[in-house]
C-alpha cells in the first residue's frame, strides 16, 4: 500500500475535498471561519500539505452542509 500524499487516491481525495467545497458555493475564507481556522490552513488541507484526519474531514464536511458518508460515498465512485 503506498502511503505518500503523493498517491493517486490521495490526490483524488484532494481534489475532492476542494470540489465539494466549491459545489457548496463556500470560499476558503467561509469554511475557515466556520471552523475557527484559518484561510491558510484550508489552503494547505487542500493542497495537500497538511494532512487532515477523520475528525478533521468530518468538521469539514459538516461545515459545507455534507456528511462524512455522503462525502466518502462520492470520493469512493471517483475512485473507480
Amino acid at each position: 500500500m503506498q502511503k505518500s500524499i503523493n498517491s493517486r487516491t490521495y490526490a483524488i481525495f484532494l481534489t475532492h475535498l476542494r470540489e465539494m467545497r466549491e459545489k457548496a458555493g463556500i470560499t476558503q475564507d467561509e469554511i475557515a471561519e466556520r471552523l475557527g481556522e484559518s484561510q491558510s490552513f484550508i489552503s494547505k488541507c487542500e493542497r495537500g500539505e497538511r494532512r487532515i484526519d477523520v475528525a478533521e474531514l468530518r468538521e469539514f464536511c459538516l461545515a459545507i452542509d455534507t456528511t462524512l458518508d455522503k462525502f466518502i460515498k462520492q470520493f469512493e465512485k471517483k475512485l473507480g
